[in-house]
């Protein structure tokens, strides 16, 4: 099996939405939970060749996307984005061609298992 074949076999089998955007910021893939996410859950459709900022429109959003890509540039570590109204945390991570070149980034949920701390009744 061809290693591209068994990279997309694994990103889609992972629970959690995970979407890949190049550098002009338009999807280029979803794995099945990305889809069902922003599709079945959030309304949208046909995102794949669209602006990831179709689905971001806020200005918050953008701003922190852009400021994530702005700092790929100079380092390749993780940026974390906040959490969704699920409460899923959302972090976007560089993606390097083998020659360490910037090619894009992909944008990835995880559940928050961090529970706010509960509030003793006197």
């Amino acid at each position: 099996m061809e290693t591209h074949l068994i990279c997309e076999s694994i990103v889609s089998s992972l629970p959690y939405p995970v979407v890949f955007v190049d550098l002009n910021h338009v999807i280029q893939y979803m794995n099945p939970a990305a889809k069902y996410h922003y599709y079945t859950e959030r309304g949208h459709s046909n995102l794949v060749g669209k602006s990831i900022f179709d689905c971001h429109q806020n200005s918050a959003s953008k701003v922190r996307i852009e400021t994530a890509i702005e700092k790929f540039k100079k380092d390749s570590k993780e940026f974390y984005l906040g959490l969704t109204d699920s409460n899923m945390r959302v972090y976007v991570s560089p993606v390097r061609s083998p020659e360490g070149e910037l090619i894009g980034y992909y944008e990835r949920f995880e559940m928050n298992l961090q529970l706010p701390p509960v509030q003793q009744k006197n």
